[in-house]
C-alpha cells in the first residue's frame, strides 16, 4: 500500500451500459475492469467499478476481490491522526454540480468508516438516538479531491477552507473546515459489491460524468487542520491510471 504518487497531470479528467441494481459490476458491460491482486487486501481490491442511471437516480457500484465493507480502521482514541477507509468514485463533474464552490477540485463520492469521530450529524446510523456516535458505521459522504503537497509529494487531500472564508457548502455540509458534504445516502454491501444510490440532476448526462473508482486509506492530521484530511494509502485504483474511463450512459 503505498502513498499516493499521482501528479497533476496524472489527474486530467479523461461505457458504462445500464443494469439492474444488485448486479455485480463485474457483470457488467463497459465497466472499468481491474485484475485481482492477491498481495491487496481483499476487500480494498477492486475488480470492477460501474455506473449506471435510472430515472433521477444514479447508482455507483464497486465489486471487490473480497467481502466488501468487512474491513475496518482500527480506533486510535483522538481525532489528531485518525484513519478513515473509504471506497471512492471520482468523478468529472464539477463540484458545483451538488452544492459546493465550482471549480474547486475533483468531485468524488465515497463510503467511509472512521470509528474516532461522527461527521454525519443529521443521521443517526445505528439508530440509538445519538447522531453523533456512528462513524465507524459505513456512510457517505461528497467530497472535493486536490493535489495538497502538506500531504506529502503528489498526494491528495479533501480541500481545505482557509480559516476566513466561507465558500459556497451543500445544505449537508457538516460543518468541518473541509469541502465534504455528508447527504446521509447508505451504503449497500452485496458479498464483494458496495452500491450507493443518488439523486442526480437531469442536466447530468453521458457527456456530463466520466468516472473511475479507488479504495484508499485517509488520516486526519495531527494538527486538525491545514490540511485536515489527507490521502496516506491507496489500496487499488480501477483504471490504475486515474483516467476516469468510465463514463454514465
Amino acid at each position: 500500500m503505498n502513498r499516493i504518487t499521482l501528479t497533476a497531470s496524472a489527474l486530467v479528467l479523461s461505457s458504462m451500459a445500464g443494469a439492474a441494481d444488485g448486479t455485480h459490476a463485474t457483470h457488467q458491460k463497459g465497466a472499468v475492469r481491474s485484475p485481482a491482486d492477491p498481495a491487496k487486501l481483499a476487500s480494498f481490491d477492486i475488480l470492477a467499478a460501474h455506473v449506471h442511471r435510472t430515472g433521477r437516480t444514479v447508482t455507483f457500484h464497486m465489486t471487490t476481490n473480497g467481502t466488501a465493507g468487512a474491513d475496518r480502521p482500527s480506533p486510535v482514541g483522538d481525532l489528531a491522526g485518525a484513519p478513515v477507509y473509504a471506497y471512492v468514485w471520482p468523478t468529472s463533474l464539477d463540484p458545483s454540480s451538488v452544492g459546493f464552490e465550482a471549480g474547486t477540485g475533483i468531485l468524488a463520492l465515497s463510503a467511509t468508516s472512521h470509528p474516532d469521530f461522527d461527521d454525519t450529524p443529521l443521521f443517526d446510523e445505528d439508530g440509538d438516538g445519538d447522531p453523533a456516535n456512528d462513524g465507524n458505521r459505513w456512510h457517505s459522504h461528497w467530497v472535493v479531491l486536490t493535489p495538497t503537497e502538506a500531504c506529502g509529494s503528489g498526494a491528495l487531500g479533501v480541500r481545505d477552507i482557509p480559516e476566513g472564508q466561507s465558500p459556497a457548502m451543500p445544505a449537508t455540509w457538516p460543518g468541518l473546515p473541509i469541502y465534504i458534504d455528508s447527504p446521509g445516502y447508505t451504503p449497500l454491501f452485496d458479498g464483494p459489491e458496495i452500491k450507493l444510490t443518488v439523486p442526480m440532476a437531469a442536466s447530468v448526462t453521458s457527456e456530463g460524468l466520466s468516472y473511475d473508482g479507488v479504495t484508499a486509506a485517509l488520516r486526519v492530521n495531527a494538527n486538525i487542520h491545514a490540511p485536515l484530511l489527507c490521502v496516506a494509502d491507496v489500496f487499488d485504483i480501477a483504471s490504475g491510471d486515474l483516467s476516469l474511463p468510465g463514463k454514465l450512459k
